[in-house]
């Protein structure tokens, strides 16, 4: 398998990205400087300003520098700080040697996972990636990509896969999902994969930082009917919650604090609603009876 996902507590570029982005914001509205005029000191534009200073592209130094001056910063070590982490902030993370099955946009979303230190996740359809099997990722895939040659659909479980060791590393993130009963009793991939899929759930709930709750058919309507969703928090309290909604062709990555608070609040429900975390096992083991 390839190489470990930030084996660390969980830093990497992505997140060094998002902490220069907010330091750079914080600089520019103590001077009370536009991102038009700010753009307009480096060549780009007000979006591509906001887009640095939300950490979704990487940096250049000259344009760094060009901005530290711009904001009147002057001491020179503060200056070559910054410079440090724009370089830091420009590798490549592990994600990138998977570059050729993944969309562009995607790679945001797998930089956000490896950072975060809480990962809440409400599915609908399927098992969260994160605690999917290798034989039930491929069933997955394939329905998406069952055209695709067999070399590029290993590479895209083997990427799956990839992300769990998040779940194993040395400071783990906690991962908090609910998934609805609809997704635990589809046989994707058939009876037998299905089974293996419901004994690996049961192994990892008892994670001491998973927890997995059941949205039962039992509970009826409930606090979300709109799709699946995830929310991402970090470990730096300079960087806001980030929630993602995966499309056909693209995602949403939503970082407003009214927007955030909304599904903030949808979680909160889902939880509520759905078994409480002791039940899980039972649900799952009843669910193993039945694919019997």
């Amino acid at each position: 398998m390839a190489a470990d996902p930030e084996s660390g507590s969980g830093g990497g570029p992505t997140v060094l990205r998002m902490l220069l982005g907010a330091q750079l914001r914080r600089l520019r509205e103590s001077r009370g400087i536009s991102r038009e005029d700010a753009g307009w000191q480096i060549r780009a534009s007000e979006s591509k300003i906001s887009r640095m200073e939300l950490g979704r592209v990487g940096f250049k130094e000259r344009d760094v520098a060009d901005l530290l001056t711009y904001y009147g910063v002057t001491d020179e070590a503060e200056r070559e700080a910054m410079a440090a982490l724009a370089r830091q902030a420009n590798e490549p993370g592990w994600w990138h040697q998977y570059g050729d099955v993944y969309p562009a946009w995607f790679q945001s979303y797998l930089g956000l996972e490896s950072a975060a230190q809480i990962i809440r996740t409400y599915e609908v359809q399927f098992v969260p990636g994160l605690l999917q099997t290798a034989e039930y990722a491929r069933a997955v895939i394939m329905l998406g990509h069952g055209g695709k040659p067999e070399p590029e659909v290993s590479r895209r479980v083997e990427l799956r896969m990839t992300r769990q060791q998040i779940l194993y590393r040395q400071n783990p993130p906690r991962l908090w999902a609910v998934v609805d009963e609809a997704a635990l009793r589809r046989p994707v991939g058939g009876r037998s994969v299905m089974r293996g899929q419901i004994e690996a759930l049961l192994k990892a709930a008892k994670l001491p930082t998973v927890t997995l709750q059941v949205m039962t058919f039992a509970k009826g309507g409930h606090a979300f009917s709109s799709g699946a969703f995830s929310l991402l928090r970090f470990p730096d309290h300079d960087l806001p919650d980030v929630v993602y909604l995966q499309q056909l062709t693209s995602a949403l990555y939503l970082d407003k604090r009214e927007d955030v608070e909304q599904y903030v609040a949808v979680m909160e429900q889902l939880c509520v609603d759905a078994s409480p975390p002791q039940d899980t096992p039972a649900i799952l083991e009843g669910i193993l009876r039945d694919l019997d």
